[in-house]
């Protein structure tokens, strides 16, 4: 299952099953479970732990040292679930020792070509990253996040699950949960309705985050006062008590 002209170190841990195309190079510290497929030209290097069943394309770059002028070569590790798909020239970092050592990625993601996660950054399930769309250091994505092609997010901003951020966007502020985002800086314009109905979300579940959202975004109040407000007004719904912890516990401000 290992292309003659790959080269892997003999101290690599590889399942048995996994496949590693031609010309690619699969360094000493890497950890590879059943069922992953490797393409052509990939270099997987560095702490990396990959998990079952993720489809790596050709010339993908996973687990190289992070673009961070601090890092002095210490340990650090970049940690990838299961049936990720990482497309042709994507780029995955490891994390560094001040921002928590790793670089942690959940499963079911998808990676387009040229997009990339830098280091120390935490993503859930279920991501898209579509062509181009980057990630500077420590930024989190939650659960079924989708960022458009040739986005950009700043270091330590949070992406909350069920986001869809437009093409282009530059976002420097974290964007709540079930929201859409777009522009250059980037502001939330409403909430992710489509999305949501396609993920199941009920009728009166949609509705509450729609109030949740006009209070926040559209009533005049200070964030504070729109937070109680929705405490005091939408009981029982544990989307808009999410969409309200999410916006309390912000350290870099809500796009807005």
């Amino acid at each position: 299952m290992i292309h003659p002209t790959a080269i892997v170190h003999e101290g690599a841990q590889i399942a048995e099953d996994v496949e590693i195309g031609p010309y690619a190079i699969i360094g000493e510290h890497v950890k590879i479970g059943s069922g992953t497929t490797v393409g052509p030209h990939t270099v997987v290097e560095g702490w990396t732990e990959i998990g079952c069943d993720n489809r790596i394309f050709q010339f993908a770059s996973i687990g190289a040292a992070p673009q961070d002028l601090k890092y002095r070569g210490e340990k650090a590790l970049l940690k990838i679930g299961d049936r990720n798909t990482v497309r042709e020239f994507a780029t995955l970092h490891r994390g560094t020792a001040d921002g928590g050592g790793e670089t942690v990625v959940g499963n079911d993601n998808l990676f387009m070509a040229y997009s990339h996660v830098a280091h120390d950054c935490i993503l859930g399930n279920q991501v898209i990253l579509a062509n181009g769309a980057t990630l500077a250091g420590h930024v989190e994505v939650d659960d079924f996040a989708i960022l458009g092609g040739l986005c950009a997010v700043h270091q330590f901003t949070r992406i909350g699950s069920h986001v869809m951020i437009s093409g282009g966007s530059m976002v420097t502020q974290d964007v709540p949960p079930f929201s859409i985002a777009q522009g250059d800086r980037a502001k939330t314009v409403g909430i992710n309705q489509i999305g949501l109905k396609r993920r199941g979300f009920s009728d009166e579940a949609i509705r509450g985050i729609k109030q949740a959202y006009k209070l926040i975004f559209r009533s005049g109040l200070r964030t504070e006062e729109a937070l109680e407000q929705i405490a005091n007004e939408i009981n029982d719904c544990p989307e808009v008590e999410k969409f309200a912890e999410f916006i309390r516990k912000s350290a870099r401000g809500v796009a807005r």
